[in-house]
């Protein structure tokens, strides 16, 4: 089972080296991804300034196993990674990271556009918005 959680933010670097590992497999004719955001929303008149996300790995990791492994007997997929974030998060920087390849665009479209849903609705992380008046453990940059 594979151990979709980064420590902090997902980075530019880590999306680009994904990319670009799949130069080889030459029967990929698509890719589609999904980067998820932290949003500096305003709650009650503060500003939210980052997202700590929690979870309980083991479990976490086994229900996103389960959502793979039902991507992938739905769609015609070549290839398919999800990433998310453990810990703190700065507004602007990437917490989810999802890509599917497939010889064709729709079936990666659609199974990007179904993990992403079932990420959503089903897989246990928690995030506590971190705002910008907070004294939190972890120190944010505005």
């Amino acid at each position: 089972m594979k151990n979709i959680f980064v420590e902090g933010p997902i980075t530019p670097d880590k999306i680009a080296t994904s990319i670009a590992h799949h130069q080889v497999k030459t029967n990929i004719g698509a890719h589609d991804i999904f980067l998820g955001q932290v949003r500096a929303d305003v709650i009650d008149n503060k500003t939210v300034v980052g997202i700590d996300y929690s979870c309980y790995q083991e479990m976490a990791n086994k229900v996103a196993h389960e959502i793979r492994e039902a991507a992938f007997e739905k769609f015609d997929l070549t290839c398919m990674h999800i990433y998310h974030s453990i810990g703190p998060v700065k507004a602007g920087e990437i917490c989810l990271f999802v890509f599917t390849s497939s010889a064709h665009r729709k079936p990666a479209m659609d199974a990007c556009k179904y993990l992403v849903e079932e990420i959503k609705k089903k897989l246990p992380v928690f995030g506590k918005e971190v705002f910008e008046d907070d004294t939190h453990v972890w120190k944010v940059n505005k």
